[in-house]
């Protein structure tokens, strides 16, 4: 393969993997507030969840058989 042709070909590539990478920060970014929002809301969920499991806590203990 002619060197010249061989360079335009790596910088054919270099440009085309410029551009993925930067269509990849975007795309990151604008995912960025979904994941906080959805960690939030798992940890939520979770506090909710030991609460409902630990029962009252007024002290008394459940009525059980």
């Amino acid at each position: 393969m002619h060197p010249e042709t061989h360079l335009a070909l790596h910088h054919a590539r270099t440009a085309d993997l410029q551009a993925q990478a930067a269509a990849h920060r975007l795309a990151t970014e604008a995912r960025a507030p979904r994941q906080e929002l959805r960690t939030r809301l798992g940890w939520t969920l979770v506090e909710l969840g030991l609460r409902l499991a630990a029962g009252p806590s007024n002290g008394t203990k459940p009525a059980v058989a």
